[in-house]
């Protein structure tokens, strides 16, 4: 089996890669990055691709055809990843997430991939009502990357077929520890605030609902998708990732943290403007379909997880908002180095 994941060396590559190794030990896997986070290590020993059978370096905004010979299942990772860059970088968000995702669906169906998995997420329901969102529910984009979600979920299914087979998978908020670790995601920062200085700050009023799932069930599920019968779901299927049991407000995650680690110091920013971004998500579709492959992770794991991983790595950094594991500040950094472009192309002093 050859697997090509693309956006590999970030937060969810190198948990995936693992996962994928382990159920498919004599699989191929190739990775293909673009290096903006290849150096944001939050793990000890080896570097995480040496699990990887060929890493090969580029912008899958042009990507090579020729890197999908043979190639049985093609995971795309490959996106601006949140938010805040997707306000800063709107058009290159839809380059990248959506314009780029198509291209490369449309190469992988042409060169005879079986099995196309999209990374989607839940935040294409944008503000809810109190009612759970299910796959058949009404979307509302509320920001660049949402959208780009949710144009390329509707490009894609257009492209399926009987021998294409396409997996869109709307994940919750991610947590969890990573060798690559990220701290602009709720949980992380909750846990990474108590650890380095005994305070968690909820940036919000902290009233809003998010659907987690642990970075470990992320990868649990794409191996799913990696393989997914046209017999379970059909050509195409968009399926909400996560649990039931993980519909949470923001405020309850923190306290819960507070629980966990002793000695701990909430603070609500009660003047906050309200966050839009507020949902919840039924989670019965991925049940059904992939019994076997349920998250394992609750919020008590999850966070005892992170403590055990930033404490492993000695962390203690009070100012981590301003630190290389928030996505966005890496990239505002290369970019006043000179390093990045205003399209976010690594320009000719990289290579100096």
């Amino acid at each position: 089996m050859k697997i090509l994941i693309t956006g590999n060396m970030g937060y969810i590559g190198p948990i995936l890669v693992n996962q994928l190794k382990r159920v498919y030990p004599d699989s191929t896997i190739i990775g293909f990055d673009i290096g903006f986070f290849a150096q944001c290590i939050t793990s000890k020993g080896a570097f995480p691709e040496v699990n990887v059978d060929q890493q090969v370096f580029g912008d899958v905004r042009n990507f090579p055809e020729n890197l999908l010979e043979g190639v049985d299942t093609v995971i795309n990772l490959a996106a601006i990843s949140n938010d805040p860059m997707g306000k800063k970088f709107e058009e290159i968000t839809l380059d990248i997430n959506y314009r780029s995702c198509i291209n490369l669906a449309k190469m992988a169906k042409e060169a005879g991939v079986k099995n196309f998995v999209f990374a989607s997420s839940c935040s294409m329901y944008g503000a809810a009502d109190d009612f759970p969102k299910t796959e058949e529910d009404s979307l509302n984009p509320l920001t660049a990357y949402a959208r780009s979600k949710v144009l390329s979920e509707n490009d894609l299914r257009g492209l399926a077929t009987d021998d294409f087979i396409v997996t869109c998978l709307r994940f919750a908020t991610a947590c969890g520890f990573s060798s690559r670790l990220r701290l602009d995601l709720v949980l992380n920062d909750f846990v990474a605030g108590a650890i380095a200085s005994g305070e968690i700050s909820i940036l919000s009023d902290g009233s809003p609902w998010r659907a987690m799932v642990h970075v470990k069930d992320m990868a649990r599920a794409m191996e799913w998708a990696s393989t997914r019968k046209i017999t379970n779901g059909g050509s195409f299927t968009a399926v909400n990732i996560g649990t039931n049991v993980w519909n949470h407000q923001v405020k309850t995650m923190a306290l819960a943290v507070q629980q966990l680690i002793p000695n701990i110091n909430v603070t609500i920013n009660k003047d906050a403007p309200a966050d839009k971004r507020s949902y919840k998500v039924n989670f019965e579709k991925f049940e059904k379909m992939a019994p076997n492959h349920q998250p394992q992770y609750d919020l008590e794991k999850a966070i005892k997880d992170l403590e055990s991983g930033l404490k492993n790595i000695g962390f203690s950094n009070q100012e981590f908002r301003n630190s290389n594991l928030i996505r966005l500040k890496v990239l505002n950094d290369f970019q006043e180095e000179g390093l990045l472009n205003e399209s976010l192309n690594w320009t000719n002093k990289s290579f100096q």
